[in-house]
């Protein structure tokens, strides 16, 4: 079983990326516009270019035309791409969220779920992954003020949903860099700071975990354009990801120079923040206060 058959189906978002980029390097190669490609399929420009991001699904008929197009005649890798957009097209387990679940979002989730190494840096709160039940109950209920209860226990639901992935087979090794505000910055009473200070703890003590802790005292550092993500995959032919946050949507950053520059970033907050057992003693410090 191959890594993205045993993925399930977070899997069919690789799967659909991986098409993407391939339909892509197909077209790039014939010199053919991203206009006369959405032309030949009745579609808009825009439309390939979401095809070829992986940001859709691929109708059958739409990949034919497009293999025609580029001058793939060859059957055995017609069959063979035709095979990945029927994958591809497989409801991943998040849909049973989309009452709560923004479409810009369900990307995401998909890719978390079939990334080998996560890493993330954020400033305004504890990542989702490593939310306690409580802090995260906050946090959407501050976050949304006017959302029912009903949905804010759904949306809550998602994001333990989600933390599943750290205890699956496939665990992926998460490495976390948190700034000393988002631990500092209260959430909930007292009760749930503590809860969530002491689950940090515990869960930096996992071995596929690396946690560290920015503090307030090295300055200013490397992390100013804020909170980021990055994803990597154990497909040799899916490039590393870069998820970026914002109010009603998200940039996916792919190619090869901005994700450079966001690993360049990552690689000097992990240098710069206390170690894994320095961030320990700091967490705890910060539970004695609180």
């Amino acid at each position: 079983m191959t890594a993205v058959e045993s993925s399930g189906t977070s899997g069919s978002v690789v799967r659909r990326i991986l098409l993407g980029s391939q339909l892509r390097r197909l077209r790039e190669s014939r010199g053919i516009t991203r206009e006369a490609a959405g032309y030949s399929i009745r579609a808009s420009e825009s439309k390939i270019s979401r095809m070829e991001l992986g940001r859709v699904s691929f109708k059958a008929r739409d990949v034919e035309d497009l293999l025609t197009l580029y001058g793939v005649s060859d059957e055995a890798e017609r069959d063979s791409l035709l095979g990945l957009a029927r994958e591809a097209n497989v409801a991943g387990w998040w849909h049973s969220f989309g009452d709560v679940l923004p479409g810009w979002f369900q990307t995401y989730i998909g890719l978390e779920g079939a990334a080998s190494l996560i890493r993330v840096y954020e400033v305004q709160f504890v990542h989702g992954l490593l939310q306690t039940e409580a802090y995260a109950q906050a946090v959407v209920t501050r976050g949304m003020p006017d959302a029912s209860r009903a949905e804010i226990d759904r949306r809550v639901a998602l994001r333990l949903e989600r933390q599943k992935i750290l205890v699956s087979e496939r665990a992926p090794r998460v490495h976390a860099v948190l700034d000393e505000a988002a631990l500092r910055r209260p959430y909930g009473d007292r009760s749930v700071m503590r809860g969530q200070l002491k689950h940090l703890i515990e869960v930096s003590e996992h071995p596929a975990v690396t946690l560290q802790v920015m503090p307030f005292s090295f300055g200013g550092h490397a992390g100013e354009s804020g909170a980021f993500t990055m994803l990597s995959f154990p497909e040799s032919d899916l490039s590393d990801v870069v998820y970026l946050e914002q109010l009603t949507s998200a940039l996916y950053l792919d190619k090869r120079e901005e994700v450079g520059q966001y690993t360049r970033v990552m690689e000097r907050l992990q240098e710069d923040s206390p170690d894994p057992a320095e961030t320990r003693d700091l967490l705890r410090g910060l539970l004695q206060l609180s």
